[in-house]
């Protein structure tokens, strides 16, 4: 899947277009680099401003309720 997908599925980030900025950007990077394809076991890495979030991807769907969002990832840092 690609990355601002995930990142708006798993409401990472509310907006895909503003997703499809952050990783233009290179605000977001897998495993270390700017990637576009998420897969589970990435270690994906958030810059927001001076604070950094690195989430574990558990799962990687399509489509998703609101409600189990998180479960598609686990925060790391």
């Amino acid at each position: 899947m690609r990355l601002d997908k995930y990142l708006k599925v798993s409401r990472l980030i509310k907006r895909r277009t503003v997703a499809n900025e952050a990783c233009d950007n290179g605000l977001v990077t897998v495993n270390g680099k700017p990637s576009y394809e998420v897969k589970e076991g990435d270690q994906i890495t958030l810059r927001f401003g001076v604070r950094t979030v690195t989430v574990e991807v558990l799962s990687v769907q399509e489509t998703v309720r609101q409600s189990d969002a998180a479960a598609l990832y686990r925060q790391i840092q």
